[in-house]
Protein backbone atom coordinates (compact mmCIF):
# COMPACT_ATOMS: atom_id res chain seq x y z
CA UNK A 1 0.00 0.00 0.00
CA UNK A 2 2.84 2.37 0.84
CA UNK A 3 4.50 1.62 -2.51
CA UNK A 4 1.28 2.34 -4.37
CA UNK A 5 0.90 5.66 -2.51
CA UNK A 6 4.51 6.63 -3.32
CA UNK A 7 4.07 5.76 -7.00
CA UNK A 8 0.84 7.78 -7.16
CA UNK A 9 2.53 10.71 -5.43
CA UNK A 10 5.48 10.63 -7.86
CA UNK A 11 3.07 10.43 -10.82
CA UNK A 12 1.11 13.45 -9.56
CA UNK A 13 4.37 15.39 -9.07
CA UNK A 14 5.53 14.57 -12.60
CA UNK A 15 2.18 15.65 -14.09
CA UNK A 16 2.22 18.85 -12.01
CA UNK A 17 5.82 19.62 -13.04
CA UNK A 18 4.87 19.10 -16.68
CA UNK A 19 2.00 21.57 -16.41
CA UNK A 20 4.23 24.14 -14.74
CA UNK A 21 6.78 23.77 -17.53
CA UNK A 22 4.05 24.42 -20.14
CA UNK A 23 2.90 27.57 -18.35
CA UNK A 24 6.10 29.49 -19.01
CA UNK A 25 5.98 33.22 -19.11
CA UNK A 26 5.84 34.91 -22.48
CA UNK A 27 7.32 38.39 -22.45
CA UNK A 28 6.88 40.93 -25.23
CA UNK A 29 8.24 44.43 -25.61
CA UNK A 30 7.38 47.65 -27.38
CA UNK A 31 8.75 51.19 -27.49
CA UNK A 32 5.79 53.04 -26.00
CA UNK A 33 7.18 56.51 -26.81
CA UNK A 34 7.82 55.56 -30.43
CA UNK A 35 4.29 54.16 -30.73
CA UNK A 36 2.71 57.31 -29.29
CA UNK A 37 4.85 59.53 -31.54
CA UNK A 38 3.51 57.69 -34.59
CA UNK A 39 -0.13 58.12 -33.65
CA UNK A 40 -1.88 60.90 -35.61
CA UNK A 41 -3.48 62.27 -32.43
CA UNK A 42 -0.02 63.21 -31.14
CA UNK A 43 0.26 66.03 -33.67
CA UNK A 44 -3.03 67.55 -32.49
CA UNK A 45 -1.99 67.21 -28.84
CA UNK A 46 1.27 69.04 -29.54
CA UNK A 47 -0.54 71.77 -31.47
CA UNK A 48 -3.13 72.24 -28.71
CA UNK A 49 -0.38 72.33 -26.06
CA UNK A 50 1.61 74.91 -28.07
CA UNK A 51 -1.46 77.13 -28.52
CA UNK A 52 -2.19 76.90 -24.80
CA UNK A 53 1.39 77.67 -23.76
CA UNK A 54 1.67 80.56 -26.25
CA UNK A 55 -0.76 82.68 -24.22
CA UNK A 56 1.53 82.36 -21.20
CA UNK A 57 4.62 83.07 -23.27
CA UNK A 58 3.02 86.20 -24.71
CA UNK A 59 2.15 87.48 -21.22
CA UNK A 60 5.65 86.65 -19.95
CA UNK A 61 7.20 88.46 -22.92
CA UNK A 62 5.06 91.51 -22.16
CA UNK A 63 6.12 91.40 -18.51
CA UNK A 64 9.77 91.07 -19.51
CA UNK A 65 9.51 94.05 -21.87
CA UNK A 66 8.01 96.13 -19.07
CA UNK A 67 10.76 95.00 -16.70
CA UNK A 68 13.53 95.85 -19.19
CA UNK A 69 12.13 99.32 -19.84
CA UNK A 70 11.89 100.00 -16.09
CA UNK A 71 15.47 98.77 -15.59
CA UNK A 72 16.70 101.08 -18.36
CA UNK A 73 14.78 104.03 -16.92
CA UNK A 74 16.16 103.25 -13.47
CA UNK A 75 19.74 103.03 -14.73
CA UNK A 76 19.40 106.28 -16.67
CA UNK A 77 18.04 108.22 -13.70
CA UNK A 78 19.90 106.43 -10.90
CA UNK A 79 22.62 109.02 -10.53
CA UNK A 80 20.11 111.79 -9.89
CA UNK A 81 17.89 109.84 -7.45
CA UNK A 82 17.93 110.23 -3.73
CA UNK A 83 18.63 107.17 -1.60
CA UNK A 84 14.95 106.87 -0.65
CA UNK A 85 13.75 107.03 -4.27
CA UNK A 86 16.49 104.63 -5.37
CA UNK A 87 15.40 102.15 -2.68
CA UNK A 88 11.75 102.39 -3.78
CA UNK A 89 12.66 101.86 -7.45
CA UNK A 90 14.92 98.90 -6.63
CA UNK A 91 12.12 97.40 -4.54
CA UNK A 92 9.67 97.85 -7.44
CA UNK A 93 12.12 96.15 -9.83
CA UNK A 94 12.66 93.26 -7.40
CA UNK A 95 8.90 92.89 -6.97
CA UNK A 96 8.33 92.86 -10.72
CA UNK A 97 11.09 90.30 -11.18
CA UNK A 98 9.55 88.08 -8.49
CA UNK A 99 6.11 88.35 -10.09
CA UNK A 100 7.63 87.31 -13.43
CA UNK A 101 9.31 84.33 -11.81
CA UNK A 102 6.11 83.30 -9.99
CA UNK A 103 4.10 83.70 -13.18
CA UNK A 104 6.60 81.60 -15.10
CA UNK A 105 6.45 78.80 -12.50
CA UNK A 106 2.65 78.90 -12.41
CA UNK A 107 2.45 78.91 -16.21
CA UNK A 108 4.76 75.90 -16.44
CA UNK A 109 2.59 73.99 -13.96
CA UNK A 110 -0.55 74.84 -15.92
CA UNK A 111 1.04 73.79 -19.22
CA UNK A 112 2.20 70.51 -17.66
CA UNK A 113 -1.30 69.85 -16.30
CA UNK A 114 -2.85 70.65 -19.70
CA UNK A 115 -0.33 68.35 -21.41
CA UNK A 116 -1.25 65.53 -19.04
CA UNK A 117 -4.94 66.17 -19.67
CA UNK A 118 -4.43 66.10 -23.46
CA UNK A 119 -2.19 63.02 -23.53
CA UNK A 120 -4.22 60.86 -21.13
CA UNK A 121 -6.74 59.63 -23.77
CA UNK A 122 -3.88 59.05 -26.21
CA UNK A 123 -1.94 56.96 -23.69
CA UNK A 124 -5.07 55.01 -22.75
CA UNK A 125 -5.75 54.21 -26.39
CA UNK A 126 -2.17 53.00 -26.91
CA UNK A 127 -2.19 50.95 -23.70
CA UNK A 128 -5.53 49.42 -24.69
CA UNK A 129 -4.18 48.34 -28.07
CA UNK A 130 -1.06 46.89 -26.40
CA UNK A 131 -3.23 44.97 -23.94
CA UNK A 132 -5.39 43.57 -26.76
CA UNK A 133 -2.38 42.44 -28.79
CA UNK A 134 -0.75 40.95 -25.69
CA UNK A 135 -3.91 38.97 -24.96
CA UNK A 136 -4.27 37.82 -28.58
CA UNK A 137 -0.62 36.75 -28.80
CA UNK A 138 -0.50 35.20 -25.33
CA UNK A 139 2.01 37.54 -23.72
CA UNK A 140 2.07 37.47 -19.94
CA UNK A 141 4.14 40.65 -19.59
CA UNK A 142 4.93 43.53 -21.93
CA UNK A 143 7.99 45.71 -21.27
CA UNK A 144 8.45 49.29 -22.45
CA UNK A 145 11.72 49.18 -24.37
CA UNK A 146 11.93 52.98 -24.43
CA UNK A 147 12.17 52.99 -20.62
CA UNK A 148 14.65 50.12 -20.23
CA UNK A 149 17.59 48.81 -22.19
CA UNK A 150 16.91 45.31 -23.46
CA UNK A 151 20.20 43.47 -23.70
CA UNK A 152 18.68 40.49 -25.51
CA UNK A 153 15.40 40.83 -27.33
CA UNK A 154 14.19 38.40 -29.99
CA UNK A 155 12.46 40.07 -32.92
CA UNK A 156 9.48 37.75 -32.50
CA UNK A 157 8.59 39.37 -29.18
CA UNK A 158 8.62 42.95 -30.54
CA UNK A 159 4.95 43.91 -30.57
CA UNK A 160 5.33 47.22 -32.45
CA UNK A 161 4.04 46.04 -35.84
CA UNK A 162 1.07 44.18 -34.34
CA UNK A 163 0.04 47.13 -32.16
CA UNK A 164 0.45 49.57 -35.05
CA UNK A 165 -1.79 47.33 -37.14
CA UNK A 166 -4.35 47.23 -34.30
CA UNK A 167 -4.34 51.04 -34.21
CA UNK A 168 -4.46 51.35 -38.00
CA UNK A 169 -1.01 52.95 -38.29
CA UNK A 170 1.43 52.33 -41.12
Amino acid sequence: MKKLFKVALVAVCIIFAGNVAKAQLKIGYISFNQLVDQMPETKKVKTDRDVYSKQFMDQLTSMNTEYQSKVQAYQAARATMTDAVRGVKESELADLQKRMQDYSTDAQQKVDAKTNELTKPLFEKAKGAIAQVAKEKGYTYVLDSSAIDLLVSPAGDDMMNDVKAKLGLK
